[in-house]
């Protein structure tokens, strides 16, 4: 039975959470009918209240779910209504994924004001599952006023949430500070702040040291925003320590984000990184798709692995002959 897209937008627009839940699983879909029902969909959402997207990384093991539910009702006293867009693992081999942050944010999933969408991250790269964009579009729709996209972990091609988000946090455990070591420059010059976790009990001086490694560290870096200095804060997500003092950063964050002027620029820098992304995974799966082009890829992979070819030269060689056949095709039609 076709959705009626008209209904479903209004419904998402009031708030209908199973409506918005079914929305989500329409545009993750990657079945051919499914995309063209969600595009029809996302141009009958109407234009949302400007959210704030928060991109929270870190490594494994930083705590970032229990993080985020603790920050998660401390931002709601506030008067904002949250939705945690959680990209989970997905097993390289057999491409399954745990799909476990809604059990770790048990209560914050309960909460009125809260919406916990796990999705694996088999449909995408850079930490963050292909339809990430659209689905922050989705619950934007829906008046969440705050939305967290949780990455996989932290690595050099994890970096994918930033260009999507307006406030990119970093989460650090004690003991990840002495000056950089084990984690990548690059994700640490894309982070607006830097939150050390685990701040208590025997872990308390850890956490002091490398909240001074990172002030230092950055002492060295060329500032991401003009007029945003970036800030490092201590906080324990276990007990509720500096969340409060997370939230008021945020918050000061987001108040100097849209009185700057820095909000409209963001907005068109993912739309743009949104559009290339998608030429890019289009173009590729029509290549993919195409008849005959198979072959010409087999060989292609082959001559790259003995030398005999470069892979620039090859991709040059497959991407002509699939605009060839596009205009064969084309011509034999008319």
């Amino acid at each position: 039975m076709r959705l009626d897209h008209a209904d479903l937008a209004k419904r998402i627009e009031r708030g209908d959470r199973r409506a918005l839940a079914r929305a989500i699983t329409l545009v993750e879909s990657s079945r051919i009918d499914h995309r063209a029902q969600a595009d029809d969909l996302m141009e009958r959402l109407g234009a949302p209240a400007r959210s704030l997207r928060i991109g929270l990384s870190g490594p494994p093991g930083a705590g970032k779910s229990t993080f985020i539910e603790s920050l998660g009702p401390a931002l709601i006293k506030k008067g904002h209504r949250i939705a945690v867009l959680a990209i989970d693992p997905s097993s390289v081999v057999g491409g399954g994924s745990i799909l476990g942050d809604k059990t770790r944010m048990e209560r914050l999933s309960l909460h009125a004001d809260a919406f916990i969408r796990p999705t694996p991250a088999n449909t995408g790269f850079g930490g963050v599952a292909r339809r990430t964009p659209e689905v922050i579009r989705v619950v934007e729709a829906a008046g969440f006023d705050i939305v967290i996209v949780e990455t996989v972990g932290v690595g050099q091609s994890e970096v994918a949430v930033a260009s999507m988000s307006d406030l990119f946090v970093l989460l650090l455990s004690p003991g990840a500070g002495d000056e950089l070591q084990g984690i990548k420059r690059g994700i640490v010059e894309l982070a607006d702040m830097i939150f050390v976790n685990k701040d208590d009990g025997n872990l308390a001086a850890d956490a002091a040291r490398t909240a001074a490694d990172y002030r230092k560290a950055l002492s060295l870096f060329i500032g991401k925003s003009e007029g945003w200095p970036v800030e490092v804060h201590r906080c324990s997500a276990l007990t509720g320590h500096g969340i409060d003092d997370a939230v008021d950063c945020i918050l000061r964050y987001r108040r100097w984000y849209e009185a700057s002027g820095a909000l409209d620029k963001r907005r068109f820098e993912q739309a743009r990184a949104w559009l290339w992304s998608e030429i890019t995974e289009q173009l590729r799966e029509r290549v993919e798709t195409r008849p005959g082009l198979g072959d010409i890829v087999e060989s292609s992979e082959r001559a790259i692995a003995s030398d005999r070819i470069s892979a620039a030269a090859a991709a040059k060689r497959v991407i002509e002959r699939y605009f060839e056949s596009t205009m064969t095709n084309e011509g034999d039609e008319r």
